[in-house]
């Protein structure tokens, strides 16, 4: 999993480099065939780069979005009609059952289809009409990380190619923050040693950032059994927020940029309540060391639209320290395969 980490900033380069082509392809298409609904279908980590992309893709295009439901398919048989629609379908291994069959099914209702995966001989790849293909070589730790960023790499390329205001240029730097954000693996090591004993966490973020928190606490319940729950800053304050107690862990994504009232006044209140918060942000935020107990600040200052990827390393980073510090094998979670297959 470290291994892997470390390789993120070599991936998203090969990546942005090797499928330029492909979106320049699916964006001529699209200027001529809009569509009017997005729906992206994936699972797991995969299911976490779609929530970032439901966002993204909003927020850039202005066409809506849908998280697909895939029991709706498998398990109720309940006709969608996706006429004028692109579905997407997202997978690490390209081989998620439920995945490939709502992709498979739309495509035969009409639907524009684009498989996202890190395999090109996969049955998604074959399913799918268009093919992103996200170029991380070989991920062999069951806990996903390259293929995450990958995809979210990937998602920012999809809302391009639908004439989002996404700058290449600005795509093109996000290798180099990766490459300078891995400097603080020591820093980050030595912060998760006071966790060794945690069981149960918060993970919250917002926006453009709220998959992270879904991806962070993913991280933390699979490879160092970690009970995380994962909420926005705005729905933790409607109930979750009486779990509190005096040094209950809490860990915020907290840049800069229009969710840092909501994300601030949050950490604020469980300041009061005497929680323990490790908030990840960069210079540009410097208002977050008066509500948190620790910062794990990035080394340089990012528009918040850029953010996601170089803030989910940090996160990565943490819990594969962590895992070493409970002894345990992040690679090879218990009941834990790298390919789920449900239905």
């Amino acid at each position: 999993m470290l291994e892997e980490i470390r390789q993120q900033p070599a991936a998203l380069e090969r990546t942005l480099a090797g499928e330029m082509r492909r979106v320049e392809s699916l964006k001529r298409l699209l200027a001529k065939r809009r569509p009017r609904l997005i729906v992206l279908v994936a699972r797991g980590t995969s299911d976490n780069a779609a929530l970032f992309g439901r966002y993204l893709l909003e927020i850039a295009t202005g066409i809506p979005v849908s998280l697909a439901a895939p029991s709706i398919c498998t398990l109720y048989q309940a006709p969608v009609d996706y006429r004028e629609t692109l579905v997407v379908g997202i997978s690490q291994s390209g081989e998620s059952t439920d995945t490939n069959l709502v992709l498979e099914r739309a495509r035969r209702q009409g639907a524009l289809t684009l498989g996202i995966t890190n395999e090109s001989s996969s049955s998604l790849a074959r399913l799918a009409e268009h093919l992103f293909l996200v170029r991380a070589g070989k991920e062999k730790s069951v806990a996903a990380t390259k293929t995450y960023t990958g995809q979210v790499l990937l998602l920012y390329l999809l809302a391009y190619a639908l004439g989002g205001a996404i700058r290449i240029a600005d795509l093109e730097r996000l290798p180099a923050a990766v490459q300078e954000t891995l400097a603080l693996e020591p820093a980050v090591a030595a912060l998760a040693e006071r966790y060794r004993f945690m069981r149960y966490a918060v993970v919250m973020g917002r926006g453009l950032n709220y998959a992270n928190a879904f991806e962070f606490a993913l991280k933390l319940m699979e490879t160092c059994y970690v009970l995380a729950e994962r909420f926005s800053s705005a729905d933790f304050l409607h109930g979750p927020i009486a779990l509190v107690e005096p040094d209950f862990p809490v860990f915020a994504f907290a840049p800069p940029g229009v969710t840092w009232d909501s994300i601030g006044e949050t950490l604020h209140k469980l300041r009061r309540l005497r929680a323990e918060i490790v908030a990840i942000a960069d210079p540009g935020n410097t208002a977050v060391e008066a509500c948190a107990t620790r910062v794990i600040r990035l080394p340089r200052r990012w528009k918040e639209v850029l953010t996601p990827i170089p803030y989910i390393v940090p996160a990565q980073l943490f819990a594969a320290a962590l895992a070493a510090q409970k002894g345990l094998d992040p690679d090879r979670p218990r009941a834990l395969t790298k390919v789920t297959l449900t239905l």
